[in-house]
């Protein structure tokens, strides 16, 4: 009963998504866009779900566990940099992208940079093909291309592995409860997340993710309302917290390095990495208008900030519920929690809530890989239909092969994989949405710098538990825009 119920989620889902194709057009701008004529509810909905995905049900879940209540503060952090994303920059977006007919994050930075002459978008072609250039013109042009290509590579890099950590959730609860061998897991996911996106690209994602959002929510809590009636209510599970670990209910975490308001801040600067992530911010650019973004914005953050505080509740219930699971792996909490609490049927509910979540994100980010492949890396296949879903294909295959090389924490691969983005692609996103002019070479410089920052203050500095490397990466690039703009206005 319980496979037969999670295959039928499954099915709809599959069947959700396939069903949308009959609504494409066989063009690029559709299939990467959807012809930027989504509603507002669709559209917030399937970005809530695209990024509440297997990092809450497997990864969060997990931190909580460990950490206990003060695992909150991610979130709230999390979710504050989030709304000023979407307050001050996603308007803009919407309305620049649409003015420079671009369909990917990365031929957006590298089309609106411009030259501190005169603007040479880099929106056809490549440069080997730009003869109206004079020789003068070269090293700017080459540095635009340099750009997108930049954008592109940080992109599949850190993209890719976000998706690979989806899959791994889900290959991990599929072991869990089903006791499949985790490789099995992966290849399903990917399998659904091809067919249906395969055949209907953009809209066929975000027609699911919108479906599956509602199953994310619904599963979380009823998982949490059965935990708390089980455990005897909100102040046993508190009681039962201290008596397991005092520092579980204490509200604020120990041994910050350097304070708990830089630690804060920190988690804020991580929201606001939002705008350096592809998948989301390509809703931005699907709206039907740009007027309906505050209206999305709504529903978006009513949505996200139920489901975070339902997660945050059910990893303290697995805490209490589940004391055996600290020999165990604390991401496969949930899983253990709905096999031990729930009947078979729901338990194939909460998985498919759960597997859900993983598909919902990682069909975004192979679509996005697939658009930075073959609107950026490759401009010679930007206009065909038939490369792009050839591009989408390719991408899946990479993203398998590296779930097969290496089964890794879901919360540090996207971590890690959300600071890579946020630093990297974030600011200079930031700074072209404002409408701010930039020079190709500083858009280079600002995109290395960002990259750079992560990885020495992750590894070179070790830094990363006592402040997310979001802030420090982010500063990087702005500090680079900062000093060209002095410059040249001196």
């Amino acid at each position: 009963m319980m496979i037969a119920s999670f295959l039928f989620f499954l099915l709809c889902f599959l069947g959700i998504g396939i069903y949308s194709a009959t609504q494409k057009q066989s063009n690029t701008e559709d299939y990467l866009l959807a012809g930027r004529s989504v509603s507002p509810w669709l559209t917030a909905l399937s970005a809530v779900s695209s990024n509440n995905s297997g990092f809450m049900f497997i990864g969060m879940i997990g931190a909580t566990y460990q950490a206990g209540l003060s695992s909150m503060w991610l979130m709230v952090g999390w979710i504050s940099g989030d709304y000023l994303a979407w307050l001050f920059l996603l308007k803009q977006l919407r309305e620049r992208s649409e003015q420079r007919q671009v369909l990917s994050i990365p031929t957006f930075l590298g089309a609106q940079v411009v030259s501190n002459h005169r603007p040479t978008p880099v929106t056809e072609g490549d440069v080997s093909r730009d003869h109206s250039a004079s020789i003068d013109e070269r090293p700017q042009v080459v540095l635009q291309r340099a750009v997108v290509v930049l954008a592109a590579l940080a992109t599949l890099l850190f993209l890719g592995t976000y998706a690979a950590a989806q899959l791994t959730a889900g290959s991990k609860a599929l072991h869990v409860l089903f006791g499949w061998n985790e490789s099995l897991g992966t290849l399903i996911g990917a399998g659904i997340v091809l067919a249906y996106c395969f055949a209907g690209g953009i809209r066929a994602s975000i027609w699911t993710d919108a479906a599956q959002s509602i199953v994310m929510l619904v599963s979380m809590f009823l998982l949490l309302v059965i935990s708390i009636q089980t455990i005897g209510g909100f102040e046993l599970l508190w009681t039962k917290l201290e008596a397991i670990d005092p520092a579980l209910v204490d509200w604020e975490p120990k041994n910050l390095r350097f304070g708990f308001g830089l630690y804060l801040v920190g988690w804020i600067v991580a929201g606001l990495g939002v705008l350096g992530q592809p998948h989301i911010m390509i809703r931005a650019m699907v709206i039907d208008s740009a007027d309906n973004i505050s209206r999305a914005r709504r529903i978006y953050f009513s949505w996200y900030v139920a489901f975070a505080v339902a997660t945050i509740l059910t990893g303290l219930c697995c805490r209490v519920l589940l004391p055996e699971a600290q020999g165990a792996d604390p991401e496969m909490a949930l899983p253990y929690l709905s096999q031990q609490l729930l009947p078979d049927v729901l338990v194939g509910f909460i998985l498919a809530g759960l597997f859900a979540a993983t598909v919902s994100t990682a069909d975004s980010q192979i679509l996005s890989c697939s658009a930075a492949l073959t609107q950026d890396l490759f401009p010679r296949w930007r206009h065909s239909y038939k490369l792009a879903k050839v591009g989408t294909v390719i991408m899946t295959l990479v993203i398998i092969a590296i779930v097969m090389v290496g089964q890794n924490s879901v919360f540090e691969l996207v971590v890690l994989s959300w600071s890579g983005l946020a630093s990297s692609l974030g600011p200079l996103l930031v700074v072209r949405a404002l409408g701010k002019r930039v020079s190709s070479r500083v858009g280079v410089a600002m995109i290395l710098s960002g990259m750079i920052a992560v990885l020495i203050w992750r590894y070179g500095l070790g830094l990363s538990s006592a402040l997310y490397e979001v802030l420090p990466g982010m500063a990087a690039g702005f500090l680079v825009y900062g000093l060209s703009r002095i410059k040249t206005e001196q």
